[in-house]
């Protein structure tokens, strides 16, 4: 009967929604921090992709918006390919997921120039030269061997021709880049401005049709063969014309018109100081990186 007599409970009031309201005096940051954080990360990441788009660009005949002809910056999956897919009957390369698509002839069934004769003279004495090494052992042809595997594969390669020229990964005086560069020449691996040339075009078209040491034409190719087939790097990507840094530079042209004359002054050199034991270990060393 209270029950009955009770008076009935109130109406609950609607729920209403507003748009947040900001105090003038609150600073933005205040009640949009993510906001903010997105559009900060997306000017970062417009200033990077413009910096990647100068790299590829950097040195090549002409530069971006200025109507002349330069080479296009493709990605390996833009560039089509003449074969199918992943269905290969090459297979593919171990611990990797690249499919081989064609095996090229390097050695048969094709006409040699003297530069691949030439290097595949150099490759076959380095290591004919290493049967040597335990008859020709000393100490001081130990050191030789340890003091240009620095200045030649760390300084000269890895630190000149890859780092810094290639990929302009840091700045250095232009008498140290010069000296850098000349500890690369005794590697045996090719002038600056064609090795640097090769490995920009490497990184264009990476494991692509048009990359010079492809590896969808096998795991060798793409590891040593390459080195004696030259002419296949122009018809891939035609004459070096993404090095024109390099190209003005005197001293660089110097080095690739005189270039075979550098090893033989250097192994000249390795004789008169100690004898054949310091060619054996002295230039095996400096070319270990072949």
């Amino acid at each position: 009967m209270a029950a009955l007599l009770a008076p009935p409970p109130p109406k609950a009031k609607p729920i209403s929604f507003s748009a947040p309201h900001r105090h003038k005096n609150i600073p933005v940051e205040a009640h949009f921090p993510a906001i903010i954080r997105e559009h900060q990360e997306s000017v970062y990441d417009a200033k990077n992709i413009r910096k990647t788009l100068n790299f590829l660009n950097y040195g090549f005949k002409g530069k971006i918006g200025d109507g002349r002809s330069k080479m296009p910056i493709v990605s390996a999956a833009s560039i089509p390919s003449s074969e199918c897919g992943n269905d290969s009957k090459f297979g593919g390369i171990f611990l990797s997921d690249v499919v081989v698509k064609r095996r090229r002839s390097v050695y048969w069934g094709r006409k040699w120039n003297s530069l691949d004769v030439a290097t595949v003279g150099v490759v076959l004495a380095m290591h004919l030269l290493c049967l040597f090494a335990p008859f020709a052992f000393n100490w001081g042809a130990l050191w030789v061997a340890v003091g240009l595997y620095i200045i030649t594969g760390l300084l000269g390669i890895t630190l000149s021709f890859h780092r810094h020229l290639s990929h302009r990964s840091f700045k250095i005086p232009r008498w140290l880049e010069y000296f850098f560069a000349y500890c690369g020449v005794q590697a045996l691996q090719g002038n600056p401005i064609d090795w640097v040339s090769t490995h920009r075009y490497h990184h264009q078209f990476c494991d692509s049709e048009k990359d010079p040491h492809s590896p969808i034409e096998g795991f060798w190719f793409s590891h040593m063969s390459w080195l004696f087939d030259t002419n296949s790097i122009v018809e891939r990507c035609g004459k070096p014309n993404n090095v024109g840094d390099l190209e003005k530079q005197p001293f660089y042209k110097f080095l690739q018109s005189t270039y075979v004359f550098h090893p033989i002054a250097l192994g000249a050199l390795l004789y008169a100081l100690g004898g054949f034991p310091y060619i054996v270990w002295g230039m095996v060393s400096a070319n270990i990186n072949l």
